[in-house]
């Protein structure tokens, strides 16, 4: 979990060392315009609050039906296929594929939003296929191998990207039910 962590920090780092060169080669007069700034900061943040609403809703949607027995945070021990995970097999990785653009967006880099955030995000679908996968493969098995034959990797069905950017499916204050056997189906 540190070393995803870790590439997380070198992309957002990385990625903005690397579109503000872009920006001062190729984009400069673009990334200085102050009308191009105010909308790109806008837009951005209306991706960010798009990201942190779908990490937030897959991860409370993890916690409480993906683990049993005392975890420690961020793991999980239960595969999970219901709700916002029988759409698609990776929602919370789906949603922060948009980060990188986000950020960019949001500090104006033309060179980071045009060139640098989609080489990110599909590095970032590299790893997940390559890494996630196998991680899952391996802990849950047969399971996990039926779940991939009916569930694809990614969905751009409006049902499912409503479901993934929507409001939360429990409230805020909820209690977590960790013994939980039946997760609902639908969010």
């Amino acid at each position: 979990m540190m070393i995803r962590m870790l590439l997380w920090a070198v992309f957002l780092i990385g990625g903005l060392f690397v579109g503000f060169l872009l920006d001062r080669r190729y984009f400069f007069a673009l990334a200085h315009n102050p009308m191009y700034r105010a909308i790109s900061f806008l837009l951005g943040l209306g991706l960010m609050a798009m990201v942190l609403r779908a990490s937030r809703n897959t991860g409370r949607w993890l916690a409480r039906y993906g683990r049993q027995g005392d975890l420690p945070r961020l793991e999980t021990n239960r595969l999970v296929t219901t709700g916002y995970y029988s759409c698609m097999r990776h929602p919370m990785h789906f949603g922060l594929l948009f980060f990188p653009l986000a950020v960019a967006l949001l500090v104006g880099s033309p060179g980071f939003t045009l060139i640098v955030a989609p080489a990110e995000a599909f590095l970032m679908i590299l790893l997940v296929k390559f890494a996630e996968e196998r991680e899952a493969l391996r802990k849950f098995g047969r399971a996990y191998e039926e779940y991939r034959r009916h569930v694809p990797f990614f969905s751009l069905r409006w049902r499912c990207l409503r479901q993934l950017f929507g409001p939360a499916p429990f409230p805020k204050n909820a209690p977590e039910a960790p013994g939980n056997e039946q997760a609902p189906e639908e969010p």
